[in-house]
């Protein structure tokens, strides 16, 4: 049977990172499903006051298509995902395949907030670290990943990032069945779901 964890928590908790360790645990026996692919086009997207394009909205997302993906992955179907690649017009986006196996990992900071998507979940997780160690991510990834300059993640995490953290997804910590802390590292949390995982496969 298909066992689906949910995993959540603020732009720059950690989340990727722990996936990423994850997945190397389990090459190839994992489904990861990320709601990065599944942003609107960013000519759709709605704009702040200064004509800021503001990627940070609940509905910012295609909701509908993240959740029938997900829905044909658990029913054992592959799908087709387009690779969103952070707005940087200077990377192609990328077509590629996910296959169905009997652990999906579905991933996003707004994973918690979509009632569709939390209905799949058999478990759900909520990574959290402080908002200083946040900033610091954004900052080194974005200008590294996404080609923003420094005064730009700052403005986005300040009025983009932050207002939708404090709406729609630290209210939803408290529906968590793990909190993991990620203030120095997650060793010790990553290694209690990994036994779990390896027990469900």
């Amino acid at each position: 049977m298909t066992y689906v964890i949910g995993i959540s928590g603020g732009s720059g908790s950690g989340k990727s990172l722990f996936l990423n360790r994850l997945s190397e645990k389990f090459p190839g026996q994992i489904s990861v499903l990320s709601q990065d692919n599944y942003y609107k086009l960013r000519e759709v997207q709605q704009v702040d006051e200064k004509g800021i394009q503001n990627f940070d909205l609940i509905d910012a997302i295609s909701i509908d298509k993240f959740e029938s993906d997900l829905d044909l992955l658990k029913r054992g179907n592959e799908i087709s995902v387009i690779e969103y690649r952070y707005n940087n017009p200077s990377l192609k986006p990328q077509t590629f395949a996910i296959v169905p196996t009997s652990i999906i990992i579905v991933e996003g900071i707004f994973v918690l907030s979509y009632p569709q998507i939390v209905r799949h979940l058999d478990l759900k997780i909520f990574i959290e670290t402080d908002n200083d160690s946040m900033l610091k991510r954004r900052i080194e990834r974005d200008q590294k990943e996404r080609g923003y300059d420094r005064n730009d993640v700052i403005y986005r995490f300040e009025n983009h990032v932050m207002p939708a953290f404090e709406k729609h997804i630290e209210p939803f910590r408290k529906e968590a069945d793990m909190i993991i802390p990620n203030y120095n590292n997650f060793d010790k949390a990553l290694e209690v779901i990994c036994t779990f995982i390896q027990s469900r496969l």
